[in-house]
């Protein structure tokens, strides 16, 4: 395996690079920099987990001229939470040599965006909706760009962004180097690739970190109106320590956060209409353990670094495969085993079973819980969490209170009591969702099959429109919500383990 010292890079940059704690290369990193390095043009294929932010950032550092004072590299991200981390790692890759590097992306304050810019960055990471905006206000120069960066171009594709890409390609010099990356190939991407890059090398790389192997997948055909209480079931019995449920309208995230608090999890929603303060804190309580669930949408969720996901619920089918593959991706990583659960109405098997064609891995079916089993799942959390506790001997000094107890009562009533204290039983309070429609299994209008992956689906046009997650990045469709509050129940019968949170930090500490 490659190291950064093999690479020929700037001592600056291997310094740095060093001092992130990045000793060797990655596959698609000893693939592609030194490839980038000679200026080529490079179609990447690679998902998140296999460290193609280094594979592109470290070269673009280093074939920075410091002493030029204007945009010399530009990377395109779909999303803010993408936008924000690639530039994390940029700043990082180049802070010894000098390169600044600069941010902009829909919902932040174009104001603060426009002085940055003037600050003559060296490197400009934006969503394509924004950076649409810079360059319509001619707030921005792209006149003397030499590296351009797609990142997660199917992505930016399945957003619509297509077309600002085009027009952002057509304003940057034509003698330049393209580096596209992306987890899935689809026509319309090659395409691109054809009309604006020169001669690309491909580099495949498949991600070591999210295998399917290590996550195991399962199915639940269920009914639209009882969705949320099998859902409840299934948290009860599996008790997830950490866990992602994916919705596919922002309204649909809403409404499941806020049903989950009711019924006593700890859970918030991300998805594209929260400003950015917002969703840097839910991400930070998720990250910390100070929630266990986090209901997104697609958008929100892409490109996040979240590691620990022992749980993800597809609460919605995904409009496509490719989209099933990045949900179920936040689990098993980094040789972990996850579990993977989807929720499928009758009219939807035809589209579980599509899934299951493009991933060419079959989902095992489950059965609804009852309401018996997600008792006993809660009874078995319990017991395992005193099991602990007494393993740990952090109860001594509760010794006399059970002693003075035990002359009131025998000991199995006692400890029965114990239990029933730490048991959150199911709760049955009333929930009410929006209902969604079933998808339909789209059929091909070019040969090109329902991979999902050929054209641009609708479901994230229709989530900007009526509700969903879209917009992350484009400034026009940006609306700003009020902090949704997080405050939770203490969780029925949870008493002095602050409801199911407490339960489970017991059983972890």
């Amino acid at each position: 395996m490659a190291t950064f010292y093999d690479f020929n890079l700037d001592p600056k940059v291997v310094r740095a690079v060093t001092e992130m704690g990045f000793e060797e290369a990655t596959p698609i990193q000893t693939e592609t920099i030194p490839t980038a390095l000679e200026g080529k043009d490079i179609i990447g294929q690679a998902q998140t987990g296999t460290g193609k932010t280094g594979a592109f950032g470290v070269p673009l550092v280093n074939r920075i001229n410091v002493e030029e004072a204007h945009v010399q590299a530009l990377i395109l991200a779909p999303t803010r939470e993408l936008a924000n981390q690639v530039a994390e790692s940029l700043v990082s890759f180049g802070k010894h040599k000098g390169v600044r590097t600069v941010v902009v992306y829909g919902g932040q304050d174009m104001r603060k965006q426009i002085t940055d810019l003037k600050r003559k960055p060296h490197v400009v990471v934006a969503t394509p909706g924004r950076l649409m905006d810079h360059m319509r206000r001619k707030t921005i120069r792209l006149n003397e760009v030499k590296m351009v960066v797609l990142d997660e171009a199917d992505e930016m594709l399945n957003m619509g962004f297509i077309e600002d890409i085009e027009t952002i390609l057509k304003e940057v010099p034509t003698e330049r180097q393209t580096l596209l990356f992306s987890a899935t190939m689809p026509k319309r991407i090659e395409k691109l690739a054809q009309q604006f890059m020169s001669n690309p090398q491909l580099i495949a790389v498949k991600s070591k970190e999210v295998t399917m192997e290590n996550i195991e997948q399962q199915y639940v055909e269920v009914h639209e109106k009882e969705k949320f209480d099998v859902l409840s079931r299934f948290m009860d019995i599996q008790a997830p320590e950490l866990a992602i449920v994916f919705g596919r309208t922002k309204r649909r995230v809403d409404e499941l956060s806020e049903a989950l608090i009711k019924r006593g999890y700890r859970a918030e929603g991300i998805h594209g209409d929260l400003n950015q303060a917002k969703r840097d804190s839910v991400l930070r309580k998720f990250k910390g353990g100070l929630i266990d669930v986090l209901v997104a949408t697609d958008v929100a969720a892409r490109g996040l670094d979240i590691s620990g996901v022992t749980h993800v619920y597809n609460f919605d089918l995904p409009q496509d495969p490719e989209s099933y593959v990045h949900r179920i991706g936040r689990t098993g990583r980094a040789g972990k085993f996850g579990l993977a659960l989807t929720f499928a109405t009758p009219r939807e098997m035809d589209h579980v079973k599509t899934i299951e064609q493009i991933t060419k891995k079959k989902m095992t079916k489950v059965s609804k819980p009852s309401f018996e089993e997600a008792i006993k799942g809660q009874q078995d959390l319990a017991v395992e969490q005193l099991r602990s506790l007494i393993a740990s001997g952090d109860a001594d000094s509760y010794r006399k209170a059970a002693k003075d107890l035990l002359q009131e009562t025998d000991a199995a009533t006692a400890l029965a009591a114990a239990l029933k204290l730490l048991t959150k039983e199911p709760d049955t309070t009333p929930i009410k969702l929006t209902g969604e429609a079933p998808l339909r299994v789209k059929k091909s209008r070019s040969g090109g099959g329902n991979s999902g992956g050929g054209k641009p689906y609708r479901g994230r046009r229709d989530e900007r429109r009526g509700g969903g997650a879209g917009g992350a990045g484009r400034s026009s469709s940006y609306r700003g919500k009020d902090e949704r509050g997080g405050a939770r129940r203490s969780g029925g019968q949870g008493g002095t383990q602050g409801g199911r949170g407490g339960q489970r930090k017991s059983k972890h500490a």
